[in-house]
């Protein structure tokens, strides 16, 4: 059971467990893939980690906060980007990852291949 002396550690890692689309859990409910996380001797908190396909859609959702607006409205520069950001976190690792940017980009997988070769050439 967490105390109140616990809720600065977890104010504190929040904003890290939600950006990678992770749930926080009272430790006694963490399952055998779950992280628990202690603080001064205690277990204080379980992390849940998302899957690798629900974290790319996150991911995605978090980008187009950040951009503030629809990824497939952003120009071509700006698109590039977003796949080379993508590629550094691991995103084109996950099954369809290649299919779930092409999506939310709104080109084809063929496009988002082009953006890696080119990054690769350059």
């Amino acid at each position: 059971m967490t105390g109140a002396g616990d809720e600065p550690f977890i104010a504190a890692v929040k904003p890290l467990v939600d950006a990678m689309g992770g749930e926080i859990l009272p430790p006694d409910e963490a399952g055998p893939e779950d992280v628990v996380l202690s603080w001064a001797g205690a277990d204080v908190v379980a992390v849940r980690l998302p899957q690798l396909a629900d974290s790319l859609d996150h991911i995605l959702a978090a980008m187009e906060r950040r951009k503030g607006r629809p990824l497939a409205d952003l120009d071509r520069k700006a698109k590039q980007e977003v796949v080379r950001i993508l590629e550094a976190r691991g995103a084109f690792s996950v099954r369809h990852g290649v299919e779930t940017v092409a999506s939310a980009l709104g080109v084809s997988r063929f496009t988002v291949y082009n953006y890696l070769n080119r990054d690769k050439n350059a």
